[in-house]
């Protein structure tokens, strides 16, 4: 699905990831944990192609194409999809109106026509169901007015309704209460298969009990530092990023 061989890139000239190796493959959902700092939101906003970001050495491969050789729209069409730590308010144009541009942008890509009005109304209501999304949200701007665990919802039905290949939810449970994290969490599961991946970023130990994770990664001062399983971020939750560090430095690479 998704290979990273040997990533460098910058922000604003400062080198934030300094040699970044990751295989992620079909069906898999990798866990990417570390201190703040440590490049992971980075690592997500080279993926989809932020321009911010400069890539300054390696490679990214997403099912054999060059990933940095693509724009992020067609990223997305290619079937990247991110789920943001802060969803963006997009006033006056509805979730509506948003998705249907996104959906058809998308066949468009792929050589398909526009999905008819019925087609597309009946898939909002089928995806709307995954993460306890109201009707009257479909009229509204996109996020406008939006709680934070609405926002989050909203970004798991967006990733139901585009069938993303490849999937990296940035921190989505950051301030979610317990019942906002379940239904996200549920409906993320529901939307997994033997053809999709993800790469799914947080802090927390509570993700792992409801995503029970292939892999578990440490990324501190630019690179992956310790792989593991859940298991990996259990220890993390229990002992801090403390221990870690000092093994890295005593057995470098």
């Amino acid at each position: 699905m998704l290979e990273i061989k040997n990533l460098h890139a910058s922000v604003q000239g400062k080198e934030i990831l300094k040699g970044v190796c990751l295989t992620i493959g079909d069906g898999e959902v990798h866990v990417l944990m570390g201190p703040n700092g440590s490049g992971k939101s980075t690592l997500s906003n080279v993926l989809v192609g932020n321009p911010k970001y400069e890539v300054t050495e390696g490679s990214i491969t997403l099912n054999g194409k060059n990933l940095l050789e693509l724009s992020p729209e067609d990223r997305a069409h290619e079937g990247v999809f991110m789920s943001f730590q802060a969803p963006t308010e997009i006033p006056g144009v509805s979730m509506t109106n948003f998705l249907r541009a996104a959906v058809n942008a998308k066949r468009k890509y792929q050589g398909l026509e526009p999905m008819a009005a019925a087609a597309f109304l009946k898939l909002l209501r089928e995806k709307r169901q995954l993460v306890g999304l109201d009707a009257h949200f479909m009229s509204r701007g996109v996020n406008e007015g939006f709680s934070g665990g609405e926002r989050k919802r909203n970004e798991i039905f967006q990733m139901a309704v585009l069938e993303p290949t490849f999937s990296i939810l940035d921190e989505t449970d950051s301030g979610l209460d317990v019942d906002a994290l379940r239904i996200v969490a549920e409906g993320f599961n529901a939307l997994r298969t033997e053809q999709t991946s993800a790469m799914v970023i947080t802090h927390y130990q509570r993700m792992l009990d409801y995503l029970k994770p292939d892999h578990v990664h440490v990324l501190m001062n630019g690179r992956i530092v310790k792989s593991g399983d859940a298991a990996l971020g259990y220890a993390i939750e229990e002992k801090g990023f403390d221990w870690i560090k000092q093994d890295s430095e005593s057995n470098p690479s």
